[in-house]
């Protein structure tokens, strides 16, 4: 794949780090974000490169997106809600933001000629499993969470097009990723709050939840490797790691790389929120089998993302 490419949410986290990979690997890159969460300094550097190009439109809007992707050999599509513990206050933003988004970005793609698609979905479409570690072809439970749910629908219209219009698609299932400009997670929250209250420290649930997390640069080489290998007209990965944590591991490096020992105030019960699966772990086999595998451990990728907290505080007023 190589020539001018499309990346919705390329002022966001990993969205912007994907763009630089691709600048990086002599692609024509239009960034697209309507910046209600993505960062223009995140792009400041693959702005002033003269291959790359920035659109503000929002996915919820299909007519402009049309000319925007049109001669594009491939759209990686990352716009979307990605604030999972708002979901029952905001019903309706996960269905607009993340499945009504992907249909429009589909639909614009077909429009405009446009055939390959890489879509960041993510690993809450498996609910709660009962399959741990969690392969792609697992038994899918009820839905836990409406982000989880908007991200499978967008999957499923994913397929639909696929099966309609010749698309090929990449499906990327994500644990949580960690890395340089992080801007919402528990890392986040815990940082900020330790700057305003550094003896005390406020956790959603017990403490006992098991996550698994990944580091940005990790899942950019995966989704990268993806796409370039050859595989079925739709392809669905897993994205994570080889071991998983409890949050009280977490707050434990987290507290010792800033010298504190803070009070933790838990709020009760296995889980943060509605939709908290208080066990994420996947089964990572079918990519690692493309030749992929994380290069930073989990406990690393903590202490990366807290460093470049520390070093970039105008991020933590930006989102307040």
């Amino acid at each position: 794949m190589s020539g001018r490419v499309a990346v919705t949410g390329g002022c966001g986290f990993i969205g912007s780090h994907l763009v630089d990979r691709l600048l990086a690997d002599g692609h024509e890159v239009v960034i697209i974000d309507d910046l209600s969460t993505g960062q223009t300094p995140f792009v400041e550097g693959a702005l002033a490169h003269p291959r790359a190009e920035f659109v503000r439109a929002d996915v919820k809007i299909l007519e402009p997106l049309v000319e925007i992707v049109r001669g594009c050999a491939a759209v990686y599509h990352l716009a979307a809600n990605a604030d999972v513990r708002r979901g029952p206050e905001q019903p309706r933003k996960d269905l607009d933001e993340n499945t009504i988004g992907t249909f429009n970005v589909l639909e614009a793609m077909r429009r405009a000629g446009v055939t390959t698609v890489a879509f960041a979905s993510t690993g809450s479409v498996y609910g709660e499993a009962t399959v741990i570690p969690t392969p792609e072809d697992a038994p899918f439970p009820v839905q836990t969470s409406l982000y989880g749910a908007s991200k499978l629908a967008g999957e499923g219209l994913i397929a639909a097009y696929a099966e309609a219009y010749g698309f090929t698609a990449r499906i990327f299932r994500f644990v949580s990723i960690l890395g340089e400009r992080y801007s919402h997670g528990h890392v986040f929250d815990f940082y900020r709050q330790l700057l305003d209250h550094p003896d005390e420290l406020q956790v959603l649930g017990d403490g006992t939840q098991r996550k698994s997390y990944l580091y940005v640069q990790d899942c950019i080489d995966a989704i990268l490797l993806a796409t370039r290998a050859s595989g079925p007209p739709v392809g669905v990965y897993n994205l994570g790691q080889r071991e998983y944590c409890r949050l009280t591991d977490s707050i434990g490096w987290i507290s010792a790389h800033l010298g504190l020992t803070p009070r933790i105030v838990y709020s009760g019960g296995d889980r943060g929120w509605v939709g908290d699966n208080p066990f994420i772990f996947l089964d990572c086999s079918r990519m690692r089998a493309l030749g992929w595998a994380p290069t930073l451990s989990i406990k690393d990728s903590v202490i990366r993302t807290l460093e470049y907290l520390q070093a970039n505080h105008w991020l933590l007023a930006a989102r307040r």
